[in-house]
């Protein structure tokens, strides 16, 4: 359905320039214990599974706070819910040199992981400036913000030097309470704000959810939950791996890390147009099909520095593809619903990065096989892509009549 008023090309472009900005910085600050944790492990001397907890506990917060924060979105529109949820986040980031011990490093990581919260804020604040054949490409541009993770492992192992992990937290506070007030200042109401779009989002909290009754959201999920939060969750193992199994420095690692988490994250908008093109299922199947082989490649212990780190540059690549390819659906099929069911797949996927850090940890602890992981996530990846052909071949069997809701 056309809108009423199409927005004006410069507002469309301020909107996705401002939430891609606000979403790179907001996921730089969200996975910096991928970095100053490395040297919390040795100052608090944490086993790899108490390292793991560390890690993943930002993600956990982040995950679950999408649920809410795409509601609220919907509610009160991006412009007022993402500075505050910027703001509230760089409160808890300084705080976070308050900790003493374990347990209160812990609880900071809590209040850290708001920052991931962000994705879904932009999700449905971009989502409302476009219509649907564009919505693929823009969302693909806004998720690029994911390189916030490859910018963490370029820069922070300089600041951790230069000024300690106490001075990086800072550095990053400030940096993120400057991006919340920038975008406050210049940022626009959306067109459901100003009345000018032509679908409204569902009122009342019953409306908001009813999708999430169907089978399909549930396995956009769980396509998400490898997509990204096995993205998320590489990203912030890399740097460990890479300073025990082959004993790097950690600014290298750091870098190293960086170049599986860069194009893991600025060629999603390619994800997103070639679903525009071609469609998400087939993005998918790529995705799938060559995280698999390539997952198995890096399972192999003793494999080349140089070979293993093109394999997790590759397989970046492929998982960017993905992550454009999964969140092309949302605000197709579900144009009223995009915060509820968009908070619902980015919850589960974030949970991915919450729960995989902490099953490579106890791995390593178990097996001592530094690609234990790599196997783990080889498997899951091989569930995902059969139980994604089986929904397809019963969706084929469908009348064309019935509803897409498999």
């Amino acid at each position: 359905m056309p809108r009423p008023q199409d927005p004006a090309k410069p507002d469309q472009y301020r909107a996705l320039g401002l939430s891609t900005f606000a979403f790179t910085i907001s996921f730089a600050v969200w996975t910096l214990f991928s970095i100053i944790g490395v040297q919390i492990k040795e100052d608090l001397g944490l086993s790899d599974t108490q390292f793991g907890l560390l890690v993943a506990t930002p993600v956990l917060t982040g995950s679950v706070s999408r649920m809410f924060l795409g509601i609220w979105t919907e509610k009160y529109g991006g412009r007022i819910v993402f500075p505050l949820q910027m703001l509230t986040t760089a409160i808890a980031v300084w705080m976070l040199t308050w900790a003493q011990s374990y347990a209160m490093f812990l609880l900071a990581a809590l209040g850290l992981g708001l920052a991931g919260g962000s994705f879904i804020i932009g999700v449905s604040y971009v989502s409302r400036w476009f219509g649907a054949g564009q919505q693929g490409t823009a969302l693909g541009i806004f998720g690029a913000g994911n390189v916030g993770a490859a910018l963490t492992s370029f820069v922070a192992p300089v600041l951790l030097v230069a000024f300690g992990w106490e001075g990086t937290v800072h550095i990053y506070a400030v940096a993120l309470a400057l991006t919340a007030v920038l975008f406050y200042a210049f940022a626009k109401p959306d067109p459901v704000e100003t009345g000018h779009a032509a679908i409204r989002p569902a009122t009342g909290l019953r409306a908001q959810l009813a999708p999430l009754k169907y089978a399909q959201v549930w396995r956009f999920s769980l396509y998400y939950f490898f997509v990204f939060g096995a993205f998320v969750a590489l990203a912030s193992f890399l740097p460990r791996f890479y300073v025990g199994a082959y004993g790097l420095e950690l600014t290298v690692a750091g870098s190293l890390a960086g170049l599986y988490a860069l194009p893991g994250s600025v060629f999603r908008a390619l994800g997103g147009w070639m679903s525009d093109k071609w469609g998400a299922r087939r993005i998918m199947y790529a995705t799938f099909l060559s995280g698999l082989a390539l997952l198995v490649g890096m399972s192999y212990s003793g494999t080349p520095l140089a070979l293993f780190v093109t394999l997790t540059v590759v397989l970046g690549f492929s998982m960017s593809l993905g992550k454009g390819a999964v969140y092309k659906h949302i605000p197709v099929y579900y144009p009223q619903h995009v915060g509820a069911v968009g908070g619902l797949v980015s919850m589960i996927g974030g949970l991915g990065g919450f729960v995989l850090p902490i099953a490579f940890g106890g791995l390593l602890d178990m097996t001592g096989l530094w690609t234990a992981p790599f196997i783990l996530l080889a498997l899951l990846v091989a569930g995902l892509t059969v139980w994604m052909h089986l929904s397809v071949r019963k969706l084929e069997q469908r009348s064309s009549g019935l509803p897409n809701t498999a």
